[in-house]
């Protein structure tokens, strides 16, 4: 009888529900569930900000487990996973306070400033490790600080944390996700006291982080009676970066783009770099299992080009758009990672703007798909930089591997040699977690050797 796990994968565009087993050794995955997401725009205090509906969220996660006893698949156990920085507060009752604010949201301008004059941002680095990002944990709550949400608050969970609370009332902080956040100390794996003492935090409402892998207990009576069974919550590496790492095939220390919405481009390490050449190069060290470090940057990804097509009212596929940019090449160079694209009007607009002159749809794909690559090896030339090494491989995993373009203008620019795939990796890697929970692997090591196996993995 098959034992199944269930990979709850929730991304800043779409969300999966994929059931996986292990069968004579390789990993079999089924995706039975699948949800759109996007930030909402609402009005507060007559001023625009984007935040997440996680009431409807939760509802398609109950919908999704309740879709596995429709099939007759009842997962053993279950694991959420979510992007980084985003967050919950709860008061005394346990309701979220105003919800939750996406990423995208503007509201840092205020606060960065602020948090800055009370702990210069090199000291933050020192710390913690976190690239500077107008979007990290540690500016958005220091808002909620400047506007009394911070007040009212009694427990601080990330997303992924929230949800795994609805499901079972346990409140479990998973550490890969918490590293996210700008506040956790490099050394000690834990919330940075001085760090909160400077920002006014209450330590109560913030948990101990616990390694992936690590129970958090059984769904909720309420919650069994609605998807028709129970199960019990793992935690997988819970930011959806970490648990891709676990399914990249990696061999010795190999640096990887986790490529998708976002494009995470690193490194494992054994220890964090929190020195002034890796503070410059604006790499991160975000936490990952097995007591290593991510040593990573964000690259804004395909967001801009999945933003271009929302704006042409979705009537081209990604891989239609991806032969229109083949057929119009352009030579026009510009940052990715300008803020000025993190959440424009148009992002259409905004890149002929930027590139000076109009641009036909086919060569705006082409111009992010080219500057993208064009980032990917400035970033890898400044982690070579950091670490001391040279790489001749370069693994890319995610949804984003599958573009052949991109993937050939990646080798253009880097003059690195590909592996692709896991395209499903951070579903893959956040059940590889359960599994380890569960005791039906020994570690990351062996859930990597059963990827090679499973799955198809191209070498260009």
């Amino acid at each position: 009888m098959r034992s199944y796990s269930l990979a709850i994968d929730i991304g800043a565009s779409s969300g999966r529900h994929i059931l996986g087993w292990l069968e004579n050794g390789i990993l079999k995955t089924e995706e039975i569930y699948r949800f759109p997401n996007n930030p909402t725009t609402v009005t507060k205090d007559g001023a625009r900000c984007l935040k997440w509906d996680i009431d409807r969220l939760f509802k398609e996660i109950l919908t999704g487990l309740a879709k596995a006893a429709e099939l007759g698949k009842i997962p053993e156990t279950v694991g959420i996973d979510t992007w980084g920085v985003d967050y919950v507060l709860l008061d005394k009752n346990d309701e979220a306070i105003e919800g939750a604010y996406c990423y995208r949201d503007s509201r840092t301008d205020l606060s960065i400033p602020k948090v800055h004059e009370k702990i210069p941002f090199e000291k933050l680095y020192e710390k913690t490790g976190i690239q500077f990002a107008s979007f990290n944990t540690v500016y958005q709550l220091y808002h909620d600080r400047m506007t009394g949400r911070l007040d009212k608050a009694a427990a601080f969970l990330m997303l992924p944390d929230y949800f795994h609370f609805r499901l079972t009332g346990k409140k479990v902080q998973d550490y890969t996700n918490a590293t996210t956040t700008g506040m956790v100390n490099a050394k000690t794996g834990t919330w940075d006291d001085e760090i909160l003492d400077l920002l006014g935090c209450d330590k109560s409402i913030f948990r101990t982080p616990s390694k992936p892998s690590t129970t958090v207990g059984t769904f909720s009576p309420e919650v069994a009676a609605r998807v028709g069974y129970e199960a019990r919550i793992v935690l997988p590496a819970t930011h959806d970066t970490a648990s891709a790492i676990v399914a990249a095939p990696l061999k010795g220390e190999a640096p990887y783009i986790s490529s998708g919405t976002w494009s995470l481009l690193g490194v494992e390490q054994p220890f964090a770099h929190t020195d002034a050449a890796a503070c410059k190069a604006d790499y991160s060290n975000e936490g990952a299992p097995e007591g290593k470090f991510r040593l990573q940057k964000n690259i804004m990804g395909l967001w801009l080009l999945q933003q271009v097509r929302h704006e042409a009212d979705d009537k081209y596929s990604f891989a239609e758009l991806t032969d229109m940019a083949r057929e119009n090449p352009i030579d026009a160079t510009f940052d990715v990672n300008e803020k000025k694209f993190m959440a424009p009007v148009s992002m259409t607009e905004t890149i002929k703007e930027t590139v000076g002159r109009d641009l036909s749809i086919g060569e705006i794909a082409y111009t992010i798909l080219n500057n993208l690559a064009r980032s990917y090896a400035a970033s890898l030339e400044a982690l070579e930089g950091v670490t001391g090494n040279r790489y001749a491989t370069l693994n890319i995993i995610g949804g984003g591997s599958k573009n052949e373009l991109l993937n050939e203008l990646t080798i253009r620019h880097t003059g690195k040699k590909l592996i692709t795939g896991p395209t499903e990796g951070t579903a893959i890697g956040n059940l590889l977690m359960q599994f380890i929970g569960r005791g039906e692997i020994r570690d990351v090591a062996e859930g990597r050797e059963i990827v090679e196996k499973s799955f198809d993995i191209q070498i260009h």
